[in-house]
Order: C-alpha cells, then structure tokens, then sequence
C-alpha cells in the first residue's frame, strides 16, 4: 500500500483526535509510523492501525475504515483538483474510477494498486458498482462514496448485497443518489 493512504490516514486522525491518539495509535499497532508518499508498505499496517483505533474506539473495523474514506475524499479534492472540477455529481465522478481516476493515480504513484471497478447504471439514475481488491476495503470506497456525495452537494445511499469478505467474489454496492433538500 501507498504511503499517501497512511499520510492521510496520519493527517485525519491527528486533526480529529490529536497528535498524541496518532502516537497511542502507532504504539497499539506495533509500528514505526514514518511513511513517505511514495513509499511501499506492508497493508497489513493499514489493518493493524484500524484495528488498534477499532480497539481504541470501541468501533468495528469497517466503520473505521468507512470514517477515513469520507473523511479522506475532502484531502484528495484539495490535493487534486483537477480530478474533481471536471464532475458536477457524486455518480459522473465514479463512473471515471476505472478510465481516468486510477490512471492518474498511477502517474501520481508508481506501482500503486487500486481496486477494479464495474458499472451498471440503473434507468432511475441509480449505481450498481461491482468492487474487487485482494484488499477487501470496500468499506473504504463506501466512504470516498460518502465523502464524494458530500462533495457535490448530494446524499448517497449504499446497500451492500454481496460483499468478499462474506466469500462473495466481488463486493457490489447498489447506489442512489440524492440532491441535498431532495425528499428520497
């Protein structure tokens, strides 16, 4: 995993809940905590970094994992602009996961492994959005979803049918779409 997800992480944490919870955080997990963008670490850090403020928290893991996305989503339209500006909704922006996202994301970040994506856009506007990663954190494109939706000015609704760590082969996520001050 990239060192820009553990910088990210770093940043949330420390804004939310200060600097010393990122030190006690670290120290739960057994972990040094110098990660440079560029890096390459183990993702088992992620996993022991989530469980440690899942512990800490008395949090599941996916709903820490689900907080960091929508908690991320903000850092990376601050970050990249660029990624962003081109969309006016939460749905135009996932479609270009696979097609223009990712391969920036490759540029930015050599060797980075991203998730594979696939669509299916329902006629009454809502997202079925197939996920697979060996990585299994579909909680955390919950949450960029989440994140997103904020972004643009729009609510989400995420169900989750199937999901790998339930053995499923993929995970999917059936989306709808919700302008903010819209009744559902």
């Amino acid at each position: 995993m990239k060192g820009v997800v553990f910088n990210l992480l770093e940043r949330i944490v420390i804004r939310e809940y200060g600097e010393d919870t990122w030190d006690e955080l670290l120290d739960s997990a057994e972990l040094h905590g110098s990660y440079t963008s560029l890096g390459s670490y183990p993702d088992a850090d992620l996993s022991k970094l989530v469980g440690a403020a899942s512990a800490r928290l008395d949090t599941p893991p996916d709903e820490i994992v689900r907080w960091f996305g929508r908690n991320a989503l903000p850092l990376f339209a601050e970050n990249y602009p660029q990624l962003f500006e081109r969309h006016s909704s939460t749905r135009t922006f996932v479609l270009t996961l696979n097609d223009i996202i990712h391969p920036e994301v490759r540029k930015l970040y050599p060797g980075a492994d991203v998730p594979v994506f696939d669509f299916d856009p329902g006629p009454d506007g809502t997202l079925r959005m197939g996920y697979r990663s060996p990585r299994k954190l579909c909680s955390f494109a919950e949450g960029l979803l989440q994140g997103a939706a904020q972004h643009y000015g729009e609510q989400v609704a995420v169900e989750q049918p199937r999901c790998m760590k339930r053995g499923d082969e993929r995970c999917v996520l059936e989306i709808s779409f919700t302008a903010n001050g819209a009744t559902p």
